[in-house]
């Protein structure tokens, strides 16, 4: 009986996810109303008789699992969030921009530009600067959405191929599904394909525009020192997970505690009325507390044998085609869900296979407005961007993401 129950409150909460933008309630609420409900009625009436050290124990594994995501996520966000608040990002920005570009040019440019510092950044903070350059601009409404779906597209392609550029590639890579030499191999496929989509989009745009040149906020000795430390610890990441097998987590909390011990030198003399370590409250909760309440819900799935039916999928059909279709079924269905409930079903499939997956969870997102934190972002930015607005532009992006899937299948040979 207790079965029917949890499945119900499972599929009201994904139901609320992907009707966010209409009832305007935040999914971090919901996941987490739902997602701690579960739990708890699994501990009341255990599933299948389970006794509760058994649930107790299941419940563990699943917080410890949350626990890693979370402060890693934490760690990352609030280096973002330091940069973000001082204005370094934006300065960086406005300083390499030319005075004049051909639309084409900035079509290739933003791009590339939003792939690149979406590998080093979270998806939310290069959404929003890349949409801030060509806002900027003030350009014809069929033109901004062609810029704003091209955004979209490169950040979440720009975040597969490292743990720290997005969260389903951390899933899988602390699941030891992959390592990080593999993921390093779908940064040329993931280019390629966000190469291709501008090409596409920029069929028939020769006009040349003008940047106005604001007057730009002096870059200070302590964030640049910030920012060097950040680029150090991202490298340092890669290093220690290749060469010594360090956690990415330890290697990241040391470089935030590195990070509050040399600002707080560098700050001692200046009068300054917040402190570094202040800079983890802007961080933004409502992300890492949905992932909670997803993990918690995916984990309650697990329990009530649910996840296996996943698995069907890769019986009737090869990995190949089967994560093709899984990407673009993330694009309806929130991807750190989907992800984390195919690595708890268990599915045998090679590195090849895993980082095709990854490439299909981490791009497939962008097939819809609604599929991603860059579309939903990018949608709330862009008044002429709507749900069907962007859906006229599902053909380019389909070609875009089966050439970069199909890139991932090639580069996964070397491995």
């Amino acid at each position: 009986m207790v079965t029917p129950i949890i499945l119900t409150l499972i599929a009201i909460a994904f139901l609320l996810i992907v009707i966010e933008d209409i009832i305007h309630v935040n999914k971090a609420k919901t996941t987490l109303f739902f997602g701690t409900l579960c739990w708890i009625i699994a501990f009341i009436s255990p599933i299948h008789g389970q006794s509760p050290e058994t649930v107790q124990h299941q419940l563990d594994h699943n917080i410890l699992e949350i626990a890693t995501l979370w402060l890693f996520l934490m760690a990352a966000m609030t280096f973002v969030a330091y940069l973000n608040s001082k204005g370094f990002i934006q300065n960086i920005v406005h300083r390499v921009m030319p005075a004049q570009i051909s639309e084409r040019k900035l079509m290739f440019l933003v791009g590339i530009s939003a792939f690149v510092f979406s590998s080093i950044s979270d998806n939310i903070t290069a959404t929003l600067i890349s949409l801030a350059v060509v806002m900027s601009l003030k350009l014809d409404p069929k033109k901004l959405i062609k810029y704003a779906t091209l955004i979209i597209f490169s950040v979440n392609s720009g975040g597969v191929s490292l743990i720290t550029g997005d969260v389903t590639t951390l899933m899988i890579f602390l699941a030891d599904k992959v390592t990080i030499p593999d993921l390093l191999l779908l940064i040329a496929p993931a280019l390629v394909s966000v190469i291709a989509l501008a090409a596409m989009l920029s069929v028939g745009m020769n006009k040349t525009l003008e940047f106005e040149k604001s007057e730009l906020r002096r870059i200070e000795k302590t964030d640049i020192t910030i920012a060097v430390i950040f680029m150090s610890t991202i490298f340092a990441t890669l290093f220690l997970s290749v060469q010594y097998q360090v956690p990415p987590l330890l290697t990241f909390l040391f470089g935030l505690s590195l990070m509050f011990l040399v600002a707080q030198f560098l700050m001692r003399k200046k009068d300054v009325n917040k402190k570094i370590i202040d800079y983890i409250r802007e961080i933004e909760y409502d992300t890492l507390l949905f992932f909670v309440g997803v993990l918690l819900l995916v984990g309650a799935l697990k329990e009530v044998g649910v996840l296996a039916m996943f698995t069907d999928l890769y019986v009737y059909m090869s990995p190949e085609y089967a994560n093709y279709l899984m990407g673009l079924l993330s694009a309806a269905v929130d991807n750190v869900p989907l992800t984390a409930a195919l690595l708890k079903a268990d599915i045998t499939m090679t590195a090849q296979q895993w980082l095709m997956f990854t490439y299909a969870t981490g791009v497939g997102g962008s097939m819809l407005v609604i599929g991603s934190a860059a579309g939903i972002i990018a949608m709330s930015k862009v008044k002429a961007l709507t749900f069907m607005s962007y859906l006229r532009m599902s053909l380019y992006l389909l070609v875009a993401y089966s050439i970069g899937y199909v890139g991932a299948y090639l580069s996964g040979q070397f491995i």
